[in-house]
């Protein structure tokens, strides 16, 4: 298909991992389609201009997209990209995706000196992250361990390791995949350990939902395997009405042609209820994916995961396992 020239805008933040995304959308956009030129807009989420405080005493909606959502709606930019854990579940009005990319590996990583494990740390060792699931998951295994609230962009957060501020961290490894940081993880964690968020791993571009124009230009981005496992994830979260204030895991992989297998767990934020679930479904397509997701959302509910989440969101303000610290 030729089309004509078009220059478009693009809105990411500024760290170093979102423009290593953006940047990837460009270059794929752009060798899609030669006629097409990107331009970059660097914008501030309300997730980077508060650092002070844990994630989930912000709030739950749309922390690092929201600004990114009015950017698009002004027609201050064309389309902008997202970590596809970052996007709240309920659709915004007058935007949709217009595609999600072939995702790279969707497990957590512990970040610490070499040889160390999880459950070889010292009795309380300092461990950072920002996620209440990733808190309650390690409490659930080593409830001796400092849980320390961790925010900062990756590099920020793999220095605090080097300087000694914490003993180590956990964070995606697709964020440190993609920053060539690999080499700073000392264990990787398979799901029936830690559970990762929904669609953790993923990039995914949004833009106005009448443009459809553009939605032509992003369909050779879209990859169909990755959209049908993130949908049955994000459709468990969303059934459940989870966001960073809950802890909330769900991982979805093609078990065959047209199955697919679906993890999900609701866990306490100390950690010590934990409900896990899986399930198997023959998934032709998002429909049948997000039937899965639900399903199995309904499932974690009858098996005490109704009663998890009742208790937390009864706390006026979810109490992070932090010992006060903040980075």
């Amino acid at each position: 298909m030729s089309l004509p020239e078009r220059r478009l805008r693009v809105g990411t933040r500024s760290s170093r991992l979102a423009l290593w995304q953006t940047d990837h959308v460009v270059a794929r956009l752009e060798g899609a389609w030669p006629g097409v030129v990107v331009d970059r807009v660097t914008m501030s989420t309300l997730g980077d201009r508060d650092t002070a405080r844990p994630l989930s005493r912000i709030g739950d909606k749309g922390l690092f997209t929201r600004d990114l959502e009015d950017g698009l709606r002004s027609g201050t930019i064309d389309l902008a990209v997202h970590s596809l854990k970052d996007l709240p579940t309920e659709p915004p009005a007058g935007l949709r995706l217009g595609a999600i990319l072939a995702r790279e590996d969707s497990r957590d990583a512990l970040v610490a000196p070499a040889g160390a494990r999880l459950t070889s740390l010292p009795p309380g060792a300092r461990i950072g992250t920002s996620s209440l699931r990733r808190q309650a998951q390690i409490a659930a295994v080593r409830p001796d361990l400092r849980i320390v609230d961790l925010r900062g962009n990756v590099p920020t957060r793999v220095e605090k390791v080097h300087a000694g501020d914490i003993e180590a961290a956990v964070l995606a490894l697709a964020g440190l995949r993609r920053l060539n940081l690999e080499s700073e993880v000392a264990e990787i964690f398979d799901a029936d350990r830690l559970v990762p968020a929904p669609g953790q791993g993923a990039v995914a571009v949004q833009i106005r939902a009448d443009d459809e124009a553009l939605g032509t230009l992003l369909a050779p981005l879209n990859d169909r395997n990755t959209a049908v496992e993130t949908t049955a994830e994000r459709a468990l979260l969303g059934f459940l009405e989870g966001g960073c204030q809950v802890p909330v895991g769900a991982f979805a992989r093609r078990a065959s042609s047209n199955e697919l297998h679906l993890v999900g767990l609701v866990a306490s934020l100390d950690g010590r209820s934990t409900i896990r679930r899986e399930a198997r479904a023959v998934v032709m397509g998002t429909e049948d994916a997000a039937a899965l997701g639900e399903a199995l959302a309904r499932d974690l509910l009858d098996a005490g995961a109704r009663e998890i989440l009742a208790a937390i969101r009864q706390s006026a303000l979810p109490v992070s396992r932090s010992n006060g610290d903040q980075s």
